[in-house]
């Protein structure tokens, strides 16, 4: 049901900053920018820094993944070390650096694409904070997402779509003391009315838009539905 995560929202109190911040370090161009928020391009997805001046508003203390070729990882870790104390993860054959922007959002570089060049391909993982997992687990599965990976140690589930993953955590803090973000706003790439009917019953609101459906999930974060 879920094609494509089309974009991320992070609330930021100051733009000039926070753009500065992704354009500079991780070499993200601004597509849309306004008075209240930009667009940035990561691979095919937005990442989108937003001021809080409405609802839906941004995730707070969001950690998420960024996709980069593994032959270019080095390179990223050479750049960003001066600047920021990394930490590093392996999770098989890939390497994750961490590290935090300017708001609070633990940002992890994940070599896992082919290729050598250093740049950023994708978002390709969101962390969302959720009261109870099985009750949100259940609920994304209702989505098509699968469950790959259940925390041994820590309150966690990992589901993917397959162009994209998200963990869900109950409140604690994981690797590099990320947390889970609250109040997530979301796009998606669906097949708009399945999604809608698959968790109608359990969705805190439903927003019929121009371009889509937006729906808040049990937990109040923010998903909207559009066409691929």
């Amino acid at each position: 049901m879920l094609t494509g995560l089309q974009w991320l929202s992070l609330e930021v109190k100051y733009l000039d900053p926070a753009v500065g911040f992704y354009r500079d370090h991780l070499d993200l161009d601004v597509r849309v920018r306004t008075d209240d928020e930009a667009r940035l391009a990561a691979g095919p997805t937005d990442l989108v820094l937003r001021r809080p001046s409405g609802v839906p508003r941004g995730g707070l203390h969001t950690h998420y993944a960024l996709s980069v070729p593994s032959g270019g990882y080095d390179d990223w870790w050479e750049r960003l070390s001066d600047a920021f104390d990394l930490h590093e993860e392996t999770f098989g054959p890939v390497r994750s650096l961490y590290f935090y922007d300017t708001e609070g959002n633990c940002v992890e570089l994940m070599g896992s694409d082919d290729g050598g060049t250093a740049t950023v391909t994708g978002l390709v993982e969101v962390v969302l904070e959720v009261e109870s997992l099985d009750r949100a687990t259940a609920f994304y599965r209702a989505l098509g997402m699968e469950v790959v990976d259940r925390g041994a140690n820590r309150k966690r589930v990992r589901l993917s779509a397959g162009p994209f993953d998200f963990e869900l955590w109950e409140p604690h803090l994981g690797l590099a003391d990320a947390r889970g973000g609250v109040h997530v706003d979301l796009g998606f790439a669906a097949d708009v009315e399945r999604a809608v009917e698959a968790v109608d019953d359990e969705v805190l609101s439903v927003e019929r838009l121009d371009d889509g459906v937006r729906v808040r999930d049990p937990d109040g974060h923010y998903l909207t539905f559009g066409e691929g």
